[in-house]
């Protein structure tokens, strides 16, 4: 079976783009999705207190605003809900394939060619949407398959596991575990978090969006963007502290007077007290994380885990610590993706065995050997302060610009010349070495290498004026 254009992946990232594709006249394409359900990142990770670390009005399509969010930080089930009802929407529903996991995608005589779980397809094109948050990581921890209850990832939550006083273990002090501590510690017996470095943790400050302000934004959507519009701009500007690591000491002033208001006790503050610079590592929000780690049925650990144990967790004091659950809310395989394995290029060689460890591409979407390969959310296109529904809106932009550019010129197709590539990632390193997140720290930003390749050292706003035009000029055509 052919297609003009294949995608990999039903979250934002594939949808978008299936979106846009649709909209601009290109029909020939198919979406595929291992899972039974589109979403993504939002159709797997379902657990208790899962919610956006961005405010609502910036994450979602900027072409399909939606009035009906609940809070100024919108939960898990309203985004899937808002995805779900985009693909009805938009119509593109048909295209996508349910149940079907590319297992193989190799370019191979002028086109790529993708074994999937339901046969062999070939396409002309490749979007690779996967995204970075869905292959979660589980540390290796010795006796861990001894370990007599429940133990599970936070993006594969176990909701048959009865937590109700239950002695729980929280392994990590992430993102996802700052939400997941406040929303079960009120049903736990008892509820240990394993801290292995404190978070820098800013107030959220969320509430619920009135009724008016919804029949509002449904009636007028000029309203809704304006809101849009100063929100996005608000959020930007914090960007400027990122990039000049001085200016984040006025945040984390904030931040450690947030701390000394909801924790009194003087040990357990220092626990939670970072000693690096803000920012290096992602900045959480919340309201409710440090009231609940002062409640008596939970306990902070910063002792290292040595094992783990047919009814525990015990420390490398020698310290065990009882358990009936434990939750990892440990991350993500986020520079070594899975996929780049199964994706290979014109000297069949993979994504992984080109990247060695650090990830590269040009503007973070196209890479040197791979022809007519899209990556959204590729190398370098995170961020560490606004939405990356915005880089990802880019990418699908500069994506229908190359596709514009193959189809007016009768190019079969495109790749980045090394040299245009290995420029672009220069300037990025540059760039990157004067901002907070080279302040020193261990974060998931960096690669195995000790490269930050997940981040964009600089502005959405930036970025979107470099995505704007396709440059044909750091491109050559590929006849085979």
């Amino acid at each position: 079976m052919h297609t003009r254009i294949a995608i990999i992946g039903a979250g934002f990232g594939g949808l978008g783009a299936a979106i846009r594709l649709k909209q601009r006249g290109w029909t020939d394409f198919v979406v595929f999705e291992r899972a039974d359900d589109l979403g993504g990142t939002w159709r797997e990770n379902s657990y208790p207190g899962c919610a956006c670390d961005v405010p609502s009005q910036v994450y979602s399509f900027s072409f399909a605003l939606n009035p009906r969010w609940t809070s100024t930080y919108s939960p898990q089930d309203e985004i899937w809900s808002y995805l779900r009802a985009c693909a009805d929407r938009f119509g593109v529903r048909p295209a996508i394939r349910f149940g079907t996991e590319v297992r193989a995608a190799a370019w191979d005589h002028g086109r790529w060619r993708l074994e999937t779980s339901a046969g062999t397809w070939t396409a002309d094109v490749l979007i690779a949407a996967g995204g970075p948050l869905n292959e979660p990581v589980i540390p290796k921890l010795p006796g861990l398959e001894t370990f007599r209850g429940e133990a599970f990832h936070s993006a594969r939550w176990n909701h048959g596991a009865e937590l109700a006083g239950r002695r729980v273990a929280v392994i990590g002090t992430g993102a996802s575990a700052i939400q997941i501590v406040p929303a079960i510690q009120p049903v736990a017996g008892t509820l240990t978090l394993f801290q292995r470095t404190p978070a820098w943790v800013m107030p959220r400050g969320e509430r619920p969006l009135r009724p008016w302000e919804q029949r509002m934004y449904g009636r007028i959507p000029g309203a809704q963007r304006l809101v849009r519009t100063l929100a996005y701009w608000q959020i930007e500007a914090t960007v400027l502290a990122f990039l000049r690591p001085a200016l984040m000491r006025l945040a984390e002033r904030a931040a450690l007077a947030n701390l000394r208001k909801a924790v009194r006790d003087p040990g357990l503050r220092a626990r939670l007290t970072p000693d690096y610079r803000m920012g290096c590592k992602r900045v959480l929000k919340s309201d409710d994380y440090y009231p609940a780690l002062v409640r008596d049925n939970v306990e902070v650990v910063t002792d290292a885990i040595a094992e783990v144990r047919p009814h525990a967790v015990v420390t490398r004091d020698g310290t065990e610590h009882p358990a009936d659950v434990i939750v990892f809310g440990t991350g993500f395989r986020v520079s070594d993706l899975p996929i780049a394995e199964r994706i290979r290029g014109r000297d069949g060689r993979s994504l992984a065995e080109h990247w060695q460890g650090s990830p590269q591409a040009f503007r973070g979407t196209t890479v040197a050997g791979f022809p007519n390969l899209f990556l959204l959310l590729g190398p370098n296109t995170g961020l560490g302060h606004n939405s990356v529904v915005l880089m990802i809106e880019a990418q699908i932009a500069y994506v229908l610009a190359a596709l514009k550019t193959l189809d007016r010129k009768g190019i079969r197709a495109l790749e980045p010349r090394p040299e245009a590539q290995a420029r672009f990632v220069a300037r990025v390193d540059r760039r990157m070495a004067g901002t907070v997140w080279a302040t020193g720290c261990h974060s998931w930003y960096l690669d195995s290498t000790g490269r930050n390749s997940t981040l964009w050292p600089g502005s959405t706003w930036g970025y979107r004026l470099k995505m704007r035009r396709f440059d044909r000029s750091a491109y050559r055509e590929v006849t085979a």
